[in-house]
C-alpha cells in the first residue's frame, strides 16, 4: 500500500508509477502535437522513393520535438507533488530547438542521400558492395544521431562540439551504442510488422529507454566535458 505524505499525495511504489504514467503520457501527447504537422503530411505520402526528399521535409519538426521530450523526461521531478511535464517540455522546446535543428537537418540530408541512392542503386552503375557500405554508414549514423539528440538535448555545447562528442561516444561506450541499436531494431521492427504509427505513439517510453541506455555519456559528458 502507497504511503501518504502531508501534501495528500502517495510516496508509495504505486503513487510513483502513477507519476511516471502521467510524465509519459504528457510528454508523448506534447511531442506528437509538435510534430504533428509534419507527421500528418508524411502519412499522406504515397510511399514512393521519388518523395524521399519530401519525406525528410515532414520529418523536420520532430527532431526538436523529440529533443524537448528527452529534456523532459530527464528534468521529471522525483518529489511527487511537483509534477510539471509540460512545463519541462515547453522549456526544453523553447532550449533545445534551434540547437536540435542545427544537427537534425544534416542527418535528415544524409540520410536521405543515401535513402535516395539505395532505392536507386541499379542506376548507379556501382558494385554491389557498395550497397552494403552505403547501408552501413546509414546505420552508422543513426548510431551517431541518437547520441547527437541526447547530448544537444541535455547539454548547452556548440553544435560541432556536440557532433564530435557524439561520435566519440559511440565507440567509447560500446553498451551504449548497443542500446541505441536495440531500440532502432525495435522501432523499425514495430513500424514494419505492426503498423507505422506505433513508434510515434511509444515515443515518450523508446526515449526514456535511451536516456536509461546512455546513463553511462551522460554521465561522463557532465564529469568530464562540463565546468
Amino acid at each position: 500500500m502507497s504511503t501518504v505524505g502531508a501534501s495528500g499525495f502517495g510516496t508509495g511504489t504505486l503513487s510513483r508509477a502513477s507519476a511516471l504514467v502521467h510524465t509519459l503520457l504528457t510528454v508523448e501527447a506534447l511531442l506528437l502535437l509538435t510534430a504533428s504537422p509534419g507527421l500528418a503530411a508524411l502519412l499522406l505520402l504515397d510511399p514512393a522513393p521519388a518523395n524521399l526528399p519530401l519525406a525528410a521535409l515532414c520529418l523536420l519538426p520532430l527532431g526538436p520535438a523529440l529533443s524537448a521530450a528527452l529534456y523532459a523526461l530527464h528534468h521529471r521531478s522525483r518529489d511527487l507533488t511537483e509534477l510539471h511535464p509540460a512545463r519541462a517540455y515547453l522549456r526544453g522546446l523553447r532550449l533545445n530547438a534551434v540547437p536540435a535543428l542545427k544537427l537534425w537537418i544534416p542527418l535528415l540530408v544524409w540520410l536521405t542521400v543515401i535513402a535516395f541512392t539505395l532505392t536507386h542503386f541499379s542506376a548507379t552503375g556501382l558494385p554491389g558492395w557498395w550497397a552494403l557500405l552505403l547501408a552501413a554508414v546509414g546505420a552508422g549514423c543513426l548510431l551517431w544521431g541518437a547520441h547527437a539528440l541526447v547530448l544537444t538535448s541535455l547539454f548547452a555545447f556548440r553544435a560541432r562540439d556536440t557532433a564530435r562528442l557524439a561520435a566519440y561516444f559511440l565507440f567509447r561506450h560500446g553498451r551504449a551504442t548497443l542500446a541505441v541499436a536495440s531500440l532502432l531494431v525495435l522501432t523499425a521492427a514495430s513500424a514494419g510488422l505492426l503498423t507505422e504509427a506505433l513508434p510515434a505513439l511509444l515515443a515518450a517510453p523508446l526515449l526514456l529507454s535511451l536516456l536509461h541506455g546512455s546513463r553511462q555519456v551522460i554521465a561522463e559528458t557532465r564529469k568530464d566535458f562540463t565546468a
